[in-house]
């Protein structure tokens, strides 16, 4: 059984920066790629950032540029954001693909306001 448990979110004010960490349990093999989601109030979850097994990134281009993905190990997985916005804030969800299945993190709520 895989479970995902993301952290570091928080409140912050424009400009700020924040690192959100996803720890992964259970066995963790022969993934596809590991993403970041996020989803605002009255809006659908929409991808922010994944990492794919070779190593290679993708951004949504509203996060371009300020956000970076990255992992440590087979475990975990992280997601640095810098000069955060108002509309950054959301719930960010952490996920991991495999060819047969995906699992997901229950969320982290960031809060960006001053």
């Amino acid at each position: 059984q895989v479970r995902l448990v993301e952290s570091g979110g928080g409140l912050v004010q424009p400009g700020g920066s924040l690192r959100l960490s996803c720890a992964a349990s259970g066995t963790i093999f022969n993934l596809n790629a590991r993403g970041w989601y996020r989803q605002a109030p009255g809006k659908q979850r929409e991808l922010v950032a994944r990492i794919f097994r070779g190593g290679s990134t993708f951004y949504a281009d509203s996060v371009k540029g300020r956000f970076t993905i990255s992992t440590d190990n087979a475990k975990n997985t992280y997601l640095q954001m810098n000069s955060l916005k108002v509309e950054d804030t959301a719930v960010y969800y952490c996920n991991i693909e495999r060819p047969s299945d995906v699992y997901w993190g229950q969320g982290t709520q960031v809060t960006v306001s001053s």
